[in-house]
């Protein structure tokens, strides 16, 4: 909606247009939601009883603003074209990929890090090391599992919308269902743990993802 802000700052703006002419300006970017999104403008003008002293001023400083955020937003879409095409010339994207919930954005924050982190061959890096819930006790009381603190917060955070991701995966939803059943709290933390095993043997091999029956560890 910043481009229409660019062209029209303010509730008067916008009411002298009218509908007709603000739904033309947008059919092209928005074909099948034009109609809904400017009715929706137009309901909320409605509900506008108050008028604020300085009102007219933002004819003049939200098409400024709009337009400096639309730069900021295609600034960012420039990056990620950027950031994809690096992504795809590396040898190990399409082994990353190759693992329900990794997108590209996933894999270029798992491989950035590589650059500084050999890969060992007996276990994951650092950077990868497994989220182990750990559990809260004292003395005899027990107050459940939580995410552990300590690790790459940029990793961790990666690999656990990941596995969110990943859970319209039959064999992802499997391992979830049962970590729940067995009335494991941390039941998508196990998740991630669990894929960070698989995706550490496919960096390790090379190779790419096969779906197999899961497994409980």
């Amino acid at each position: 909606m910043t481009w229409l802000l660019e062209r029209h700052g303010s509730p008067a703006s916008l009411r002298k247009a009218g509908r007709r002419k603000l739904v033309e300006v947008i059919r092209p970017k928005a074909p099948r939601m034009a109609k809904r999104l400017i009715d929706e403008v137009f309901d909320a003008l409605d509900e506008q009883t108050v008028v604020v002293p300085g009102t007219g001023t933002l004819d003049m400083v939200i098409p400024s603003l709009a337009r400096s955020l639309g730069a900021v937003h295609e600034q960012r879409r420039a990056t990620e074209a950027q950031i994809t095409a690096l992504l795809e010339d590396h040898p190990l994207s399409k082994v990353l990929t190759s693992l329900p919930g990794v997108g590209l954005r996933t894999a270029a924050t798992l491989l950035v890090p590589r650059r500084r982190h050999r890969l060992p061959h007996r276990r994951p890096p650092g950077l990868l090391r497994r989220p182990r819930p750990t559990t809260k006790s004292s003395g005899t009381s027990i107050h459940g599992e939580h995410a552990p603190r300590g690790g790459n917060r940029q990793l961790k955070r990666a690999m656990f919308l990941s596995a969110f991701a990943a859970l319209h995966d039959p064999a992802s939803r499997t391992y979830y269902d049962k970590c729940r059943a067995r009335g494991k709290t941390q039941a998508l933390l196990r998740l991630a743990r669990q894929r960070i095993n698989v995706l550490f043997a496919m960096l390790r091999d090379g190779t790419f993802y096969e779906p197999r029956t899961p497994r409980l560890a």
